[in-house]
C-alpha cells in the first residue's frame, strides 16, 4: 500500500492522540471529514493502524519494580534459542526481550513486585536448565524516557 503525505499525517496525529474527533482530525490534515475519514478506514483495513489503546501508567496501579537483564547462553543453536525463546514468551513477568549482536544473547526487562520475586524467576530458569551460562542483572533506580517512537514523515516509507 503506498501512502501519501495526507495518510502519514493522520497516522502522526493518530500515533499522539487516539482520542482526537473526526473533524479535528480532517482540520488538522486539511481535508473534509467523509475523505479523511475514509483514509482512516483504508489505514484501518490494510492492518497499518492496529488499533486504539489507553497509555496506562502502571506505577500508579500496581508498583513494580524493572530490572534489565543481559543473558548469554551456553550453545548457539537454533535448538537451544528455541528453547530460551519459549520459556520467555511463557513468562509473565517478561514484558520485553530483544535478541543480539555482539557479546550477549539477549537483553530482556523483567517487571517484578519486588527483587525478591526477580530472583526467584531467574532461580527457576537456572533450575530449568535453560541454556544460561551467565547474566547480568541491572534495577533500574530511575525511568527517564519511555515512549513510543513518531513516525517520521520526512522520510516516507516505500
Amino acid at each position: 500500500m503506498r501512502l501519501d503525505s495526507y495518510d502519514l499525517k493522520i497516522l502522526q496525529i493518530l500515533q499522539s492522540n487516539g482520542r482526537i474527533t473526526k473533524s479535528s482530525l480532517a482540520e488538522a490534515i486539511n481535508l473534509s471529514v467523509s475523505p479523511c475519514w475514509e483514509r482512516v478506514k483504508r489505514l484501518e483495513e490494510a492492518r497499518i493502524i492496529r488499533g486504539y489503546s489507553a497509555q496506562l501508567n502502571p506505577e500508579v496501579l500496581v508498583k513494580r519494580a524493572p530490572v534489565l537483564v543481559e543473558i548469554s547462553l551456553k550453545q548457539h543453536n537454533r535448538e537451544a534459542f528455541q528453547r530460551f525463546e519459549r520459556a520467555i514468551n511463557e513468562c509473565a513477568e517478561v514484558t520485553e526481550c530483544y535478541a543480539t549482536g555482539g557479546g550477549i544473547d539477549y537483553i530482556i526487562k523483567v517487571m517484578a513486585r519486588d527483587i525478591d520475586q526477580y530472583q526467584r524467576l531467574i532461580d527457576r530458569w537456572l533450575m530449568a536448565d535453560l541454556g544460561i551460562e551467565r547474566y547480568f542483572t541491572y534495577i533500574v533506580t530511575k525511568t527517564i524516557k519511555q515512549c513510543e517512537p513518531p513516525l517520521d514523515i520526512d522520510n516516507e516509507p516505500t
